[in-house]
């Protein structure tokens, strides 16, 4: 997909292509198709890093693309699902929604879902992309049917896995790093003392340590500088994956 957008920016005139064509050293060749592939192997690996699932679905939900984080976040409780290459709202109620996203973003218009219930209740951001058309197995530019960016939004505000690359990185202890585990889910230090079975005053000396080896002036600092944190998922390459190629 990405390799046929690029071709696009860098393509040459024929007479160009083909003497480049007829090299005596194949082998060698550097024109635009080699450049592209390149470069959309690149734009892969960079959607790949980023936290947040990303997919690329036509009007009527067909995924595109989607990448490692979409992959690890599209589960069983999500509110999204894939059946095939086509996402479906898990909730009856949430179809409706869904559709008339997908139709909107056809005029330009971008929109906020909340789908999901309960603890699974998430934005999804629905975003038009003027210029990207699907067209058969590629993308062409004479279809009228634009293609949609879907944006997930999180379930956590820390991701765990973020967490402990961070607690790695300042070489807090194991016990400090569950404590911040649970600090950025939202525990209180009580219940926390409760889950470790350990005396309050132990958990708040932990704290203590961890504010003086990060620096934060107060648990919301602290939970402010992990959830700010840049991506992490290079980290998550042994998860489970969704195959939609």
């Amino acid at each position: 997909m990405f390799e046929t957008l690029i071709a696009r920016q860098t393509a040459q005139p024929a007479d160009v292509q083909a003497t480049a064509g007829t090299s005596r050293h194949p082998a060698h060749y550097t024109g635009p198709e080699r450049r592209a592939a390149a470069l959309g192997a690149c734009l892969h690996s960079m959607l790949d890093e980023i936290d947040y699932g990303m997919l690329l679905v036509s009007a009527d939900a067909q995924v595109l693309h989607l990448n490692h984080a979409a992959r690890l976040e599209l589960d069983g409780e999500h509110p999204l699902q894939m059946l095939g290459r086509a996402l479906r709202a898990q909730r009856p109620q949430d179809v409706a929604p869904l559709y008339d996203a997908l139709a909107a973003a056809q005029r330009g218009l971008r929109r906020l879902l909340m789908l999901g219930s309960g603890e699974q209740r998430l934005c999804v951001s629905v975003v038009p992309l003027p210029g990207m058309l699907s067209g058969g197995n590629g993308l062409r530019q004479d279809d009228a049917e634009a293609l949609v960016l879907l944006v997930l939004g999180k379930r956590q505000v820390c991701a765990q896995l973020s967490v402990q690359g961070f607690a790695r990185s300042l070489h807090l202890t194991p016990a400090e790093t569950r404590v911040l585990e649970q600090l950025c889910a939202g525990v209180r230090p009580t219940h926390i003392a409760q889950t470790q079975q350990v005396a309050v005053s132990t958990v708040r000396t932990q704290i203590g340590s961890i504010r003086s080896k990060t620096g934060a002036s107060s648990i919301s600092a602290l939970v402010r500088q992990v959830a700010v944190l840049p991506p992490l998922v290079g980290a998550l390459r042994g998860g489970a994956a969704l195959a939609c190629r």
